[in-house]
């Protein structure tokens, strides 16, 4: 659809017919205002020639008419071309299931891993404006910190809000992945994607982490296991003080790979392993070169309202119709 010029308001022109009744009741009025004088004969005005003047006296009229169209119209509220075109966009939707446990305190990322994670997963998710993406936090058990939505400043701002001790703690990786793929599962997206990122070993949920990840094959969904944490020993919290504070000792990283690597193999995905920001970075770069999927939408193009421009030379002829008559054509009494 395209329309070079519409209005808003255009019932508004029926006013145009207020300009012929002016212009008839001009030339009434004009007729009647002249003065009569009785002779015996025209013959001695025969020859005398019209002035420009008289010949030209409807003018200021006639602006002030082109003034009150020009009014009408920009009451009528002209605005520019609206379009409707169909616009191919490639997007995928995307759930994160993301650890937050007290072991993603650990030293061996900067600040630490929680920390890391998050800066980096926000810095993918800007890098992809057209995928819809949601998040799913997982301890001892899981909820949804944001569904599917392509309002990326909102999750942005949700993930900037993850903390450890929102839940109970503990590793329940089975439950964060079933809580993600029922966010996706009556997905229409060709291409559902979870990033699945943890530090640990399951031992918490209702749900087995292989069990979960057979349901994601079932719906369609791609699961990309990150495992996150150094090798060998990585300085983390080991116990809580009474003010809230964590304890910090080396001891030994330990995740649990051969099932991660399971899930991720039987949905079709890939599991990583990230020993610290860098190597998390380059993953989300891989990840970042999956297929996309092509689909269209609408988008709706609407320029700007143009009725100043005819207020503007509605203002002008009548401001020349005041000049003109209180000047050239101005009367004497």
């Amino acid at each position: 659809m395209n329309i070079d010029i519409s209005f808003a308001h255009p019932q508004l022109f029926w006013l145009l017919l207020i300009i012929p009744i002016l212009a008839v009741h001009y030339w009434v009025y004009r007729k009647k205002r002249r003065a009569s004088v009785s002779l015996s004969t025209l013959s001695v005005f025969e020859n005398i020639p019209r002035t420009l003047k008289e010949k030209t006296a409807g003018i200021p009229f006639v602006l002030r008419l082109l003034a009150i169209a020009l009014f009408i119209m920009a009451l009528a509220r002209p605005r520019g071309s609206v379009g409707i075109r169909d616009v191919k966009t490639e997007g995928i939707d995307i759930m994160f299931a993301l650890d937050i446990s007290a072991s993603m305190l650990a030293k061996d990322f900067k600040p630490d891993r929680l920390q890391a994670s998050k800066e980096i997963a926000v810095d993918f998710i800007k890098k992809r404006p057209d995928d819809r993406i949601g998040l799913v936090i997982f301890a001892g058990e899981s909820f949804t910190q944001c569904p599917l939505t392509s309002d990326h400043s909102v999750l942005i701002n949700l993930f900037s809000d993850v903390k450890t001790g929102m839940v109970q703690d503990g590793t329940a990786i089975g439950d964060g992945l079933a809580t993600a793929v029922s966010r996706l599962k009556n997905s229409t997206s060709k291409s559902k994607v979870i990033i699945l990122l943890t530090d640990g070993v399951n031992n918490r949920g209702n749900i087995a982490p292989v069990t979960a990840g057979e349901i994601a094959k079932t719906f369609g969904v791609r699961v990309y296991s990150i495992g996150v944490g150094t090798m060998g020993k990585a300085l983390s919290p080991v116990a809580m003080y009474m003010d809230g504070a964590y304890q910090y000792d080396y001891i030994d990283v330990k995740i649990d790979e051969p099932t991660l690597t399971q899930i991720s193999e039987v949905t079709g995905g890939r599991y990583f392993r990230a020993t610290d920001n860098e190597s998390l970075k380059d993953i989300y770069t891989e990840i970042d070169q999956m297929e996309k999927t092509l689909f269209k939408v609408k988008e709706f193009e609407h320029k700007p309202d143009r009725y100043f421009w005819v207020l503007a030379a509605g203002l002008l002829f009548l401001l020349l119709e005041f000049i003109l008559k209180n000047t050239v054509y101005r009367g004497i009494p």
